[in-house]
């Protein structure tokens, strides 16, 4: 390898790294352009109520080009990574070169042009005949052999990398704009360029250590982090402990994704893919909407799921930057195509709260509205109808969720930054039985408060039962709200709102069951002051 040994000595590797930096600029603007185009055109024409045919051909046609710049920006992100990498393993490979020629010199070695290190003679070999001139020859080049080894094992090193490298540029397409299907192949290139890169899926945290996470995360380069988002987009949008920024970018790469494999196979999908399908797509459009909103109603996808009926993981404002954050389980009969009504709720209750946290105002509060279970459905057309429902007459499903609920808001507390946030968790319905179920177990919530309306009870039989002290868990539940007093004290649980139960009663002014956000209630304002860390009123308090 004459040729290799002369170039890799010498080499100037700047080129190289400016290349992989502009690269990875271009990943930066493609991901800019995508981002821009929910925010400056798609969310102004949602908020505008852009509506019809012409609106249904426009927004597919946004969606497809939205598409097309995130797998361009995947491929771009991969290609710098492809030849940031060459750069760093060729240059280490020419200082182990270097470092070979050095000491083969220093030992009195010659090391020609083309890398061949010759033998030293330490005598005039006209007296190669002398008896000492053998042992004396082989004395001083007793490391011959290791120096040639060392240059011929750091060439071929280097040979390998090349061919790696020259592999994956040929195999990647830097020009995927004009291919929406181009997204399953980036995904491919990713797996490969990451074993290359030495950036391996494996090594993503398991996601049940949220700490771990955060701390693995904290750990990476600004680099090896654009990597991650772009070739493992579904296991770093699920990973508990992780930035909301980092997972709301991660979960929206594959939420585009998804409808983009549901479009071009629309013909074909059976009843749940197109359940699905709607249901993904209307969480779009939400997504889309609020992409011009004010930074305090910005939305943050941190997860979702089209498996059964569908779940979702979405906050108003951002959780590892507010004072406040709220955390809202919501009850029976929500899923994935209904998340708009939660996402309204999360937002009203952000508002409630803001009207108390003075000057900052909204901007210091964030609410999730976390739908990562299972809920049980339910007509709610008469105590029949739940009584046949066996998801809200028993604790299964609560039991089934509690676990993730708990990764979750230690994943919050993980991701946060600064000061430690207040953290409140609010529950509706057989919601409250996963939030019971959670608290219980484990390591608890870690809440500083505990909201529970409409409750049919906590999976447990009082509430020094909980990890949350009893002085910070409030229990509202409106006289006529039937689920709570029909399923109380039955097979979910101690009925909370029953004195015995040991919690604090909040004062409520609605009614029936789904009636605790309603627009200037007590009920409403009650949530919000527990939010900001306040004690909720009474019903004669002005």
């Amino acid at each position: 390898m004459p040729e290799l040994f002369a170039q890799l000595l010498r080499q100037d590797f700047s080129d190289l790294e400016a290349a992989a930096d502009s690269w990875q600029k271009l990943a930066a603007a493609l991901d800019d352009t995508r981002t821009g185009s929910g925010k400056r055109v798609s969310g102004p024409l949602h908020k505008a109520g852009w509506a019809g045919v012409a609106a249904h051909y426009g927004f597919a046609a946004l969606e497809a080009t939205e598409s097309k710049l995130l797998t361009a920006r995947t491929n771009a992100r991969l290609l710098g990574t492809v030849l940031g990498t060459f750069s760093t393993r060729m240059q280490e490979a020419q200082r182990k070169l270097r470092h070979a020629v050095s000491d083969a010199e220093s030992a009195g070695h010659t090391v020609t042009e083309d890398g061949w290190v010759e033998a030293r003679h330490v005598v005039d070999p006209a007296y190669h005949n002398d008896p000492e001139y053998a042992g004396a020859q082989q004395r001083a080049n007793a490391g011959l052999g290791g120096f040639r080894a060392r240059i011929d094992a750091t060439l071929a090193e280097a040979r390998q990398v090349s061919d790696e490298a020259t592999g994956l540029l040929r195999q990647i397409d830097p020009f995927d704009l004009d291919k929406q299907y181009g997204g399953a192949q980036a995904a491919e290139d990713a797996e490969r360029v990451g074993k290359f890169a030495g950036l391996s899926r494996e090594d993503i945290p398991d996601g049940k250590h949220p700490q771990r996470a955060a701390d693995w995360w904290a750990g990476l380069t600004a680099g090896e982090r654009a990597f991650y988002l772009a070739a493992f987009p579904d296991e770093i949008g699920g990973l508990d402990g992780l930035p909301a920024t980092a997972r709301d970018d991660a979960n929206r790469m594959v939420l585009d994704s998804r409808l983009n494999d549901y479009a071009l196979r629309e013909g074909d999908l059976g009843h749940h893919d197109r359940a699905g399908y709607r249901g993904l797509a209307a969480l779009k459009d939400r997504l889309d909407l609020e992409d011009a909103a004010p930074a305090h109603k910005r939305l943050y996808l941190l997860g979702f799921d089209t498996s059964k009926d569908g779940r979702a993981i979405v906050a108003v404002g951002n959780p590892d930057t507010a004072r406040h954050t709220a955390v809202q389980v919501p009850g029976t009969s929500n899923q994935l195509d209904n998340v708009d009504g939660q996402i309204n709720r999360a937002s009203k209750l952000q508002d409630a709260a803001a009207d108390w946290t003075g000057p900052a105002g909204p901007r210091d509060i964030a609410v999730v509205s976390w739908l990562d279970y299972n809920a049980p459905e339910a007509r709610f057309n008469s105590v029949v109808d739940l009584e046949l429902n066996l998801g809200i007459a028993t604790q299964g499903r609560a039991q089934d969720g509690a676990e993730d609920l708990r990764d979750f808001t230690h994943g919050l507390r993980a991701a946060h930054e600064g000061e430690r946030s207040h953290l409140t968790v609010l529950s509706h319905s057989y919601g409250s039985t996963v939030v019971g179920a959670a608290d219980s177990a484990g390591r608890g919530l870690d809440a500083d408060d505990m909201v529970v309306v409409g409750s049919p009870g906590m999976a447990v039989g009082r509430a020094d039962q909980l990890h949350i002290d009893p002085e910070h868990l409030y229990v509202g539940t409106a006289k006529d709200d039937w689920v709570s007093n029909t399923f109380g004290d039955t097979t979910l649980g101690a009925d909370p709102k029953e004195a015995e139960f040991g919690a604090q009663r909040m004062y409520v002014d609605t009614t029936g069951h789904g009636g605790y956000w309603d627009d200037g209630s007590r009920s409403l304002e009650n949530q919000g002051r527990i939010i900001a860390g306040l004690t909720p009123r009474n019903g004669s308090t002005g």
